[in-house]
């Protein structure tokens, strides 16, 4: 990882947590259930999740009570727009910006001396199946502060009821209690520490629960997408639900989704696109092995690519060139099949979301679509970080020099 931390495309923007910090951030993860950790210092996402206690821990998802009990700890109003490096949910970032546009200034107040634990409660205590995830429906956002602030300026606000009322100013009692109550907490008669929950719909979306679904709504039927077969095995003997289930490998899936104009692909016009050029090297490069020259070299000099291409056996020229074989063999013969010459995963990666689609289903499908065919190294970092990093250590130092130069000459 260290070539991508030199770039900066490694979790470069995460805050540090040190000090009184620390202390908070543990008072908030026992008050959600958790452990607290040994770490004196550490960073944080802008959900709250730090790299460092998920490795500490050796668990990823250690802010979660089960797959169906997310949670978030806001630390400092500097997690406001941070990126959210493992989101267990898609929405996880519409989450924490309804938040910040709801509650900024109060977040600002709060975090000078307190910490807040957030329960994102979606009205299910446990999942027990796959097609749970078909409950998810609204997400009710609920605040909790550490030291019970909202309690102690209750107290604090009636002591002063108290000690306003007849003679009270001189019993030396409530003297000591006021001053204990402001020495813990400060005055707190004027601050507003109340934060009001949230409400948070969600339409389609990709979540980590079963080991990662996709489920796609507002179309004919609800579609769901599984990553590990195992769940989408249970998933399909449940004839509870009316939905379309697919498992992620299944070549029908992509027929399915244009079908359902989720997804669409026009090669005439993807040939003529940077991407298309970053998918043809990519799959290029899978076939380069014992080179005399780097395989960045190879990919990014014309003369180079040219000469290797001839040197790979002939089935994998084909795949390499077979978009360009296909556009070329049916501008004579109009009867000419994708199927029959173009590589199926080299077709997969050069679909797109469907044009129709609003943003965010729009980031969702590409989420989707690395994921199914991951050929596009830039969309692939653009849109699941995670997952990139963890293959990125599988790649030949050359390819990763490659990846990196092509991601970085396109911010």
């Amino acid at each position: 990882m260290n070539k991508l931390k030199q770039a900066n495309l490694y979790r470069s923007e995460l805050i540090s947590i040190s000090g009184k910090l620390v202390e908070r951030y543990n008072k908030c993860l026992v008050k959600l259930g958790f452990s607290a950790t040994k770490l004196t210092s550490f960073s944080v996402d802008g959900i709250g999740w730090s790299p460092e206690i998920a490795e500490e821990k050796k668990e990823v998802y250690y802010l979660n009570n089960g797959e169906a009990n997310p949670h978030a700890i806001i630390i400092s109003p500097l997690q406001n727009g941070l990126p959210i490096y493992n989101p267990f949910h898609s929405y996880d970032t519409e989450l924490m910006k309804l938040v910040f546009k709801k509650h900024q200034q109060k977040i600002q107040n709060i975090t000078r001396d307190s910490a807040i634990c957030i329960d994102f409660d979606q009205n299910i205590d446990v999942f027990y199946e796959p097609l749970d995830v078909l409950k998810y429906k609204d997400v009710l956002i609920n605040f909790h502060l550490i030291d019970d602030l909202e309690k102690a300026k209750k107290e604090q606000l009636a002591l002063i009821e108290t000690f306003n009322r007849d003679y009270n100013f001189i019993d030396e009692d409530l003297h000591e209690q006021l001053l204990t109550s402001a020495k813990n907490y400060g005055d707190l008669r004027k601050r507003d520490i109340t934060l009001e929950s949230i409400s948070f719909t969600t339409d389609s979306f990709f979540t980590k629960a079963f080991g990662g679904i996709y489920l796609l709504r507002n179309f004919i039927s609800p579609i769901l997408i599984f990553e590990v077969k195992k769940a989408y095995q249970i998933a399909i003997n449940d004839t509870t639900f009316d939905v379309l289930m697919f498992h992620i490998s299944q070549p029908e899936l992509i027929t399915q989704l244009r079908d359902h104009l989720i997804i669409e692909c026009n090669l005439t016009e993807e040939v003529d696109l940077k991407r298309y050029e970053r998918v043809k090297k990519f799959i290029f490069s899978e076939y380069l092995k014992d080179t005399q020259h780097p395989i960045k070299d190879i990919l990014n000099d014309n003369m180079l690519f040219k000469s290797y291409l001839n040197k790979i056996d002939l089935e994998a020229r084909k795949k390499v060139m077979s978009v360009e074989r296909y556009l070329e063999k049916k501008a004579i013969n109009k009867d000419t099949k994708i199927k029959d010459i173009v590589d199926e995963e080299f077709y997969f990666a050069l679909h797109k979301p469907h044009s129709s689609l609003l943003a965010n289903h729009q980031d969702l499908i590409w989420h989707l679509l690395v994921n199914i065919a991951p050929k596009d190294v830039l969309f692939f970092y653009w849109y699941d970080k995670e997952q990139f990093y963890q293959v990125f250590k599988t790649w030949d130092a050359s390819i990763q020099d490659w990846t990196i130069e092509t991601i970085c000459n396109n911010f």
